[in-house]
Parts: C-alpha cells; sequence; structure tokens
C-alpha cells in the first residue's frame, strides 16, 4: 500500500460518510452531520471537513462540483462530493486493517 493510500482516522470518517449519504446528499452541512454522527458526538469544524475533502480530492479519492444556487441559500452553491473507485479501495484497505487490530485485540481479551 503506497503512503497516499493510507487514510487518518479524519479521512476514514470522511470517506465513510460519503459512502453513507450518496451522492445526492453528500455536501458540506449534512457530511458534518454525519461524521459527528459516526464519532459519537465529537465536535467537528464545518472547515476541517472541506480541509480533508479538498486533501482526499488531490490524492484522488473524491471528486467535487457545485450544484445550482438556491433561494434558501441566499442564491450561493452547494459544493457536492462523491467517492471514487480509489477511495472506496483506500477505505476497505483501511478497514481491513482495522478490522485485523480489532480481531487480534479481543483474541488477547483488549477489548469487548
Amino acid at each position: 500500500m503506497a503512503k497516499t493510500d493510507t487514510l487518518g482516522e479524519f479521512e476514514l470518517l470522511n470517506l465513510a460518510a460519503l459512502m453513507m449519504l450518496g451522492p445526492e446528499d453528500s455536501y458540506g452541512m449534512l457530511i458534518h452531520q454525519k461524521i459527528e454522527e459516526l464519532a459519537e458526538g465529537r465536535s467537528v469544524s464545518l472547515g476541517s471537513v472541506y480541509t480533508t475533502m479538498d486533501r482526499l480530492e488531490q490524492k484522488g479519492y473524491v471528486r467535487s462540483w457545485y450544484g445550482g444556487a438556491t433561494g434558501e441559500r441566499g442564491g450561493r452553491t452547494k459544493r457536492f462530493f462523491e467517492i471514487t473507485g480509489s477511495g472506496e479501495l483506500a477505505l476497505k484497505r483501511s478497514l481491513k486493517v482495522a478490522n485485523n487490530v480489532l480481531r487480534g485485540l479481543e483474541g488477547i481479551g483488549g477489548l469487548a
């Protein structure tokens, strides 16, 4: 696995949120809410979500686009995100490693 294939915890949360929300609902505020839900109430700034999404896009793990402006948002557009095939692969690899660690710890009684 190349260095860029290694995901940090927050990158993993961002990609998992994208997978759960789907492209129709994957914009900043909903991603932010899903991450806080997944992280069991951990406080997360919206700016950190966008910063991480920008980094994931540079790695080729997500793509983004802007939707049309809406009156309910004061004429501002929404930025949507979608996980790419390589992003899904990186997420699967990271989850596999995490599962291996968890199984190993359970085997010695480390975690219940």
